[in-house]
């Protein structure tokens, strides 16, 4: 891909799939979006890294896994010596600007309001910025579902409408310069805030009713029962999903995407726009809601677009499987900035220049700990998987692991983990999952990942296990990591030897 002078990012929060027109929705209203997706291409195998709105964006933002960075729960930072892009690309020259949603500063949801190293102070623009520019009745009424529709409720006061003018200034301001802007949206995330007509867009529509909200998950992790406690003892004979605020605020959102969508069209129309969004919604898919402890499509698997004229072909759509961690490396080889070898993905360049091009033979999620409302969401469920394109495994290191063909079972019914026809598939993918946790150095990695029920060829447990030492790759923001036992620095990231034990 030949170096891009502008890179812009758009990002929603909590917007699945199946709620956009492009991806196949003719009833939910998103023109923007699916305008996008036209000039473009369309990947239909994405993946975000941790379904959880503050890990899902340390993945995207710095190229390495939440568990690498730090900021694996909600409210948890990102560690004092990873990078962002805007770091990397402020200093590559390149102008940075961040509009939106941050939530990886360690603080409560909305943030704490101060402009993080390497983006533009002058644009940045948190949730907390927004709640204080707020009279106090406003902050309030902004903040409650039931004032969805309210006549006091305008486009202007709300936080997606005042992001949407600050990217709209970013882009008029900055023609003749590089940059890299992000506009991360809150919306349509609950409280759902959006005004009329979007409030009462959706009052009669009724969102199609997918077979898994009849899932008994009785062959499925313990922890998702206790999650769908409440939907498993209920008669689910009528169920409807009706949800018009969380629609309508679904429309709202595209339409503040479209107006900055235009400001690119007549002040950077050859800019590389990416849209995405953090992760998905259960909505009663397999008797669930919200997001999570689990690593079902309908939250895991996120849409992403793609436009660069005149680079990517128009109305393409990729099959592959792709993840949010590439999307770093993507942006900096977009950008003729050279790619740290410590990032964890792939630059999609070849994809989006040919569709056809398979970047990655399989992308992982994660899962550690929701950590909004402490030990809620389920608390501590450590979770990893893997994803080929056709089977996913979910290694649920508490409870009972899952194993899905996705090609058969779209819908994630059937859990194949003890089906003998799928045992040589079931362990390569383990096998590869594991070498990941190894090559990523996984701080919660152990034998008791391998050491699974159904897996009878496994090693016996080990102390010392891989006996890999937890070593960062080479980044050029720091001097070279020491190697414990000599000193010296470290050769390669990941490196053998014992810790000294005490003589006999």
């Amino acid at each position: 891909m030949p170096d891009c002078d502008r890179v812009i990012v758009i990002m929603t929060d909590t917007q699945r799939t199946d709620m956009l027109g492009c991806y196949g929705n003719a009833h939910l209203k998103t023109p923007a979006l699916d305008r996008l997706a036209r000039g473009g291409i369309r990947f239909e195998r994405a993946y975000t890294c941790q379904p959880v709105c503050g890990p899902a964006r340390s993945a995207l933002f710095t190229g390495t896994f939440p568990h690498s960075n730090g900021s694996w729960g909600n409210s948890m930072p990102l560690s004092e010596n990873v990078r962002t892009l805007g770091q990397r690309l402020s200093d590559a020259g390149v102008r940075t600007g961040y509009v939106g949603k941050w939530h990886l500063d360690g603080g409560d949801y909305f943030g704490m309001g101060r402009c993080p190293a390497g983006w533009d102070p002058a644009y940045w623009y948190d949730m907390r910025n927004y709640l204080e520019e707020l009279t106090p009745d406003e902050r309030r009424r902004v903040r409650n579902v039931k004032n969805v529709g309210d006549p006091r409720i305008t486009s202007e006061l709300t936080f997606g409408h005042r992001c949407s003018d600050r990217a709209i200034d970013f882009i008029s301001r900055n023609c003749d310069e590089r940059y890299f802007l992000v506009v991360s949206y809150d919306e349509p995330h609950h409280p759902f805030i959006c005004p009329e007509p979007y409030a009462s867009m959706y009052k009669d529509y009724s969102f199609p009713l997918p077979k898994n909200v009849a899932d008994t998950l009785e062959s499925k992790p313990e922890n998702q029962r206790a999650w769908a406690a409440e939907a498993l003892n209920s008669d689910r004979t009528n169920l409807q999903i009706r949800w018009p605020e969380y629609f309508g605020c679904n429309s709202f959102i595209d339409a503040q995407i479209g107006r900055v969508l235009d400001a690119i069209d007549a002040d950077a129309p050859d800019a590389l726009v990416i849209y995405t969004s953090d992760h998905g919604e259960m909505l009663h898919s397999h008797r669930l809601w919200g997001k999570g402890a689990a690593m079902y499509d309908e939250i895991a698997r996120i849409p992403l677009i793609a436009r660069c004229p005149g680079v990517i072909p128009q109305q393409s759509v990729c099959a592959h499987p792709v993840s949010h961690i590439d999307l770093a490396p993507t942006v900096l080889e977009a950008m003729g900035v050279a790619v740290p070898k410590l990032l964890e993905g792939r630059s999609l360049a070849p994809t989006l220049r040919d569709p056809s091009v398979r970047t990655n033979d399989a992308i992982f999620v994660e899962f550690t700990r929701y950590e909004q409302n402490q030990d809620g969401f389920g608390g501590f469920q450590p979770i990893r998987c893997i994803f080929d394109g056709r089977y996913k495994l979910v290694i649920n290191l508490l409870a009972t692991d899952e194993l899905y063909d996705l090609t058969v079972d779209p819908g994630e019914m059937e859990n194949l983990i003890q089906s003998a026809e799928h045992y040589a598939v079931r362990d390569a993918l383990h096998d590869r999952l594991l070498q990941w946790m190894n090559d990523t150095v996984d701080p919660f990695r152990g034998y008791c990942w391998e050491r699974r029920p159904w897996r009878g060829d496994a090693r016996p447990p080990s102390w010392p296990y891989t006996a890999k030492n937890r070593q960062r790759e080479h980044e050029e923001y720091e001097p070279r990591q020491l190697f414990y036992h000599t000193g010296h620095p470290i050769e390669q990231a990941i490196t053998e030897g014992d810790y000294p034990k005490p003589p006999l």
